[in-house]
């Protein structure tokens, strides 16, 4: 199990795609934010799922969200990820799994493949939603429709 629903976004400092430090208490601030964790640069299915939040970043820049993508890539790798599917959104360096260890999320198979699970952030920085599956596609759509329902309330 995972960091649970109404806790506060954990404070870490990773390296970003560009050689930058990224805080997260600092870079996310007072904003909706979407952090999704996901096993490996250039697979299929976290290419496909990077493309995908890709392909729906407007809606989630109209609703003023951060979308964050880990994973334990190294920061060239991310860059390289990124300009290849011109990924508009911070990739984070997490080659130690320290992050991924702070939220807890599990590896899959037997722990042989890291896990995919996304975590949406409300404006005071309260988890307000997650996602453990490693089918990338309904990441995406439900995290979107979690902040539509943030912006409604």
């Amino acid at each position: 199990m995972s960091i649970a629903i109404g806790s506060t976004l954990p404070e870490f400092t990773l390296v970003d795609q560009d050689g930058v430090t990224f805080n997260s208490k600092k870079d996310i601030g007072n904003t909706p934010s979407v952090i999704y964790f996901y096993p490996k640069n250039f697979t299929p299915g976290c290419t496909a799922e990077a493309c995908s939040f890709r392909d729906a970043y407007e809606d989630f820049i109209a609703h003023n969200v951060k979308v964050i993508g880990i994973s334990s890539d190294s920061e060239s790798s991310h860059k390289k990820f990124a300009s290849k599917f011109n990924l508009p959104f911070t990739l984070l360096a997490d080659e130690e799994k320290v992050v991924r260890s702070l939220f807890e999320v599990k590896g899959k198979l037997l722990g042989l493949l890291p896990g995919r699970e996304t975590f949406v952030f409300d404006t005071k920085g309260k988890l307000v939603f997650k996602f453990d599956g490693m089918s990338a596609g309904p990441h995406i759509t439900k995290a979107l429709d979690i902040i539509k329902e943030i912006k409604n309330a």
